[in-house]
């Protein structure tokens, strides 16, 4: 909760009101942002209306900079533009911390402040790999490391990554790996624990 003595880093009403009607009048008079993306805003900003809860008021962007957000590309609130670069870097740390809930690139682009078409050609020209793609990588990593170390079952693991559809998560982890789930499993334990994530060609 934030405790600043003075009222420019309090979310008032009137500044929630600025922010979820996008009241340009308000540029410049204090900046928004949202934890959960770790992006900020001038209330003018387009995008989708953050929750209540997620937001953090600035007096100013090096304030909001300090604290370790990002600018938003769609209404850089610092008067530059975001490289696009540094707006790959916002969108791969929002499918790390993501990557278990429901990810579509429609909903990437919402969360990160830009078309799903510029997102996708932009991500996959820094990546090497489009950001549907990395979602799955990311998943098939979290699902391999809790092979190794649970004793959950294959359902449970692929729900516990974000994929509800167990038949299609064993089917992308033999795609991905080479093997299905629980010859991976099978695999890992009979290998010494330092071999275990040595990548396989």
């Amino acid at each position: 909760m934030e405790t600043a003595s003075t009222n420019q880093h309090q979310l008032t009403d009137e500044k929630w009101q600025a922010i979820i009607h996008n009241d340009a009048s308000y540029d410049g008079s204090f900046f928004y942002a949202v934890k959960t993306t770790r992006i900020f805003c001038r209330p003018s900003c387009k995008s989708k209306a953050p929750n209540k809860e997620n937001v953090r008021i600035f007096a100013n962007p090096q304030q909001a900079l300090t604290a370790k957000f990002r600018p938003c590309k769609r209404c850089k609130p610092t008067g530059q533009r975001l490289p696009d670069r540094e707006w790959v870097e916002q969108i791969t740390q929002y499918i790390d911390e993501h990557f278990r809930e429901r990810l579509t690139l429609e909903s990437l682009a919402e969360e990160c402040h830009g078309s799903p078409y510029h997102l996708h050609r932009t991500f996959k020209r820094i990546k090497g790999v489009t950001p549907v793609e990395y979602v799955q990588q990311t998943r098939i990593q979290a699902a391999q490391e809790m092979l190794v170390h649970t004793d959950h079952s294959i359902a449970e693991i692929a729900s516990s990554v974000g994929m509800q559809n167990t038949p299609y998560f064993m089917t992308l982890f033999k795609k991905m790996t080479g093997r299905t789930p629980t010859e991976y499993r099978q695999f890992t334990h009979n290998l010494p624990s330092a071999e275990v994530f040595v990548h396989e060609k």
